[in-house]
């Protein structure tokens, strides 16, 4: 037997535990049926069809009362031309490892079988490494198709056909990024536990993120410990600053992460929580009776919470089973038709490991066509194309498909938001807007989605057409329309979520108008808004009154106006322009108010010095001798406004001479400032666009 070891999934415990329970376990007895039994070599089928004995194996109790119809009703779904296929059911009562093994090779030792099918609702980690083993040791294909089975393996046993109907993390994170970028979420981070293969989790983030054109920003990876408490929990996840989190972790470990998110504040509207692990690849949901939930402990559980399943997450367990016949089914026509019999396949355990045939036989059980599906199977097991949905988790504790993944194409039902109803009547939630707009370019363009992918370019933004009704659309309405929308009011919207912190759900008002009052009802963008169907409104919308009267605009973004153009007219200068340095108020403060106060003030305080022209004391004093006035004393200081060298008489006093010295540092102050800006104003030119009606030639 050949050591696997690898980086993900617990390969080495298990490989030991099989090996433990191989060398415990007795000499398996060699039973052979009957010539007419299910599983015998003879009694061929009718019409000559070989026998095709395919082991139904189911480990857990809750498969004990359903089991035992599931035979006829595969055999009947499942025809092979050249082949009766004959199902046979088995029931494990142990789900251990140690048991599922002892059991398992009990019954390939005890039927001829040619393939086997395995359903089990344990979800225990160890199953897959053991049916990838006993698959490589026997040559026999086994088929998982629910529960612990979806388990990441990598690398695959040597010369094993072990199948896999669900969805490995790689697919499931594809499928999850391609959300996050349709809807613009390019920040987020991630959140695991030490559950296997949280590591390669971890990896294909790296992988999807560097390789991508988005400008994803991965803001870290936290490692949790479920058994830590609610608030050392609590404390690790408020570290994490990102709005969109991607889980990876177990089914037990879901609820008390998502209590502690919860007991946080991490799990309100402001918060996107998608769940990725092997345990949601599989079917399941309504497979066995008394199944439990999709995840235990549904009420801690966000509303608004994303996983990505197997398309047929809702099928029966019949129909389950039945394509994992088919695969095995297909694959023995393919042998049978090239060796003209079907090929002695392992039976024993403890044989000889027949790797050389594993991998002679692996090849017609690849590429597997039934019920117009394609079964084709990757080198680890899945599926190469698998059908997946987006599921989310309602209000009232129900899982709704949102989306669709099929050949490498998302297809997303519109809003994708659970918190939505069923005819966009939304709840109470605050960071989320229904916005209305209206094509209008440049301010809004409207293009069609890329026909190949269905998404829209980085620069715009998914919007949808029609939808928001006042009543219920009939059920066969057709579905709203994806377009994608851009242009300068689409980069206000963005820039306004980014800053304020909300999401929206845009689309096209329904009638492509701004908004008017017909016969007493709103319509167009203003009705979307009046009428509450929308949050708000955006776009190249105008402002009057009426508008303004029932709904609030923001600050307009742009002014806009009716203009005449007239023939420019020759300009002149205005003949007082030189006024124009100083308001009219300022040259009447200057040459009425100062002028005159500072006039008065110097002939008063010459008037009253005693060496003053009026009051000299000097002896003798000449009669009709020189006296300073007020007429003097103003003209003084209109010369030195004006800096011109006329005849003046100076005071003599101190006093005086001390206002005199502060005139004239104000009058040098006055007259600089006035002819610094004497210049600029002559320079104007006036024109007059006088119109006097439609015949005016200026128009």
């Amino acid at each position: 037997m050949r050591g696997a070891g690898g980086p993900r999934g617990p390969r080495g415990p298990a490989k030991m535990l099989l090996l433990l329970a191989l060398a415990c376990a007795s000499p398996f007895p060699e039973e052979a049926p009957g010539p007419g039994g299910a599983g015998g070599p003879g009694g061929g089928g009718p019409g000559g069809a070989r026998p095709l004995n395919v082991a139904l194996v189911f480990s857990g109790p809750a498969y004990a009362t359903e089991a035992a119809r599931l035979g006829p009703a595969v055999a009947a779904a499942v025809r092979s031309p050249g082949l009766d296929v004959r199902p046979v059911a088995l029931v494990l009562n142990g789900s251990d490892p140690r048991s599922l093994v002892l059991q398992l090779c009990d019954l390939l030792s005890g039927l001829r079988v040619h393939g086997v099918v395995f359903e089990d609702d344990s979800r225990a980690p160890a199953v897959a490494p053991i049916l990838d083993f006993l698959s490589a040791q026997t040559s026999l294909p086994i088929v998982a198709v629910h529960g612990g089975a979806a388990l990441v393996l990598t690398p695959k046993e040597k010369g094993s056909t072990f199948l896999q109907l669900g969805s490995s993390t790689e697919q499931q994170l594809q499928v999850i990024f391609e959300v996050l970028e349709e809807y613009d979420w390019t920040s987020f981070a991630a959140v695991t536990t030490r559950a296997p293969g949280h590591r390669a989790f971890l990896s294909y983030i790296e992988v999807l993120t560097d390789g991508s054109m988005v400008g994803w920003e991965h803001r870290g990876a936290l490692t949790l410990d479920p058994g830590a408490g609610e608030a050392v929990l609590g404390a690790q996840l408020r570290s994490v600053s990102a709005q969109i989190r991607l889980l990876f972790c177990a089914r037990e470990e879901a609820e008390p992460v998502f209590r502690a998110a919860e007991e946080a504040g991490l799990t309100g509207p402001g918060y996107v929580w998608f769940m990725v692990g092997p345990q949601l690849a599989g079917g399941g949901g309504s497979g066995a009776p008394g199944e439990p939930p999709l995840l235990p402990g549904g009420a801690p559980l966000p509303a608004g919470l994303f996983a990505v399943r197997s398309a047929g997450w809702r099928d029966d367990l019949a129909r389950r089973v039945a394509a994992g016949v088919a695969v095995v089914a297909r694959g023995a026509q393919a042998l049978l038709r090239d060796y003209g019999f079907l090929p002695e396949l392992g039976h024993d355990c403890r044989a000889q490991n027949r790797t050389h045939r594993g991998e002679s036989l692996h090849r017609y059980f690849m590429n597997i066509t039934w019920d117009n599906r394609d079964y084709s199977f990757n080198e680890d097991g899945f599926l190469v194309n698998p059908s997946l949905v987006v599921i989310s988790l309602t209000r009232d504790r129900t899982w709704e498909v949102v989306g669709s993944w099929e050949q490498q194409t998302l297809r997303l039902k519109y809003p994708l938001w659970s918190r939505y109803g069923r005819f966009l009547q939304p709840v109470d939630d605050t960071q989320h807007l229904t916005v209305a707009t209206l094509e209008e370019r440049p301010f809004v363009i409207v293009e069609p989605a890329d026909p190949i992918s269905g998404t829209c370019i980085r620069d715009s933004v998914p919007c949808r057409s029609q939808l928001n009704r006042t009543h219920s659309p009939p059920p066969d309405a057709p579905r709203p329309e994806k377009r994608c929308c851009k242009g300068f009011c689409i980069d206000i919207l963005k820039r306004l979520a980014q800053t304020i912190g909300f999401s929206y759900d845009l689309y096209l008002v329904t009638n492509g108008k701004h908004g008017k009052k017909i016969d007493g009802v709103w319509n167009g963008m203003i009705g979307e808004v009046f009428y509450q169907r929308a949050d708000m409104a955006i776009g190249s919308l105008t402002i009057n009154e009426e508008r303004s009267e029932i709904v609030d605009f923001s600050v307009p973004f742009v002014e806009t106006g009716i203009s005449v153009m007239v023939a420019r007219s020759n300009g002149t200068v205005s003949p007082s322009a030189f006024l124009e340095p100083y308001s009219p108020a300022v040259w009447v403060m200057m040459f009425v108010m100062c002028l005159t106060v500072v006039a008065v003030t110097v002939f008063i305080f010459e008037y009253l010095s005693p060496v003053g022209y009026n009051r000299s004391l000097a002896t003798g004093k000449r009669p009709g001798g020189s006296t300073f006035t007020i007429g003097k004393s103003i003209w003084l200081l209109w010369a030195l406004v004006f800096n011109n060298s006329v005849p003046v008489e100076n005071p003599r006093g101190t006093t005086s001479k001390i206002m005199v010295l502060v005139w004239a540092f104000f009058a040098v102050i006055f007259l600089a400032s006035y002819t610094a800006n004497l210049a600029a104003f002559m320079i104007q030119e006036e024109y007059v666009d006088t119109v006097s009606g439609l015949s005016d030639r200026k128009v």
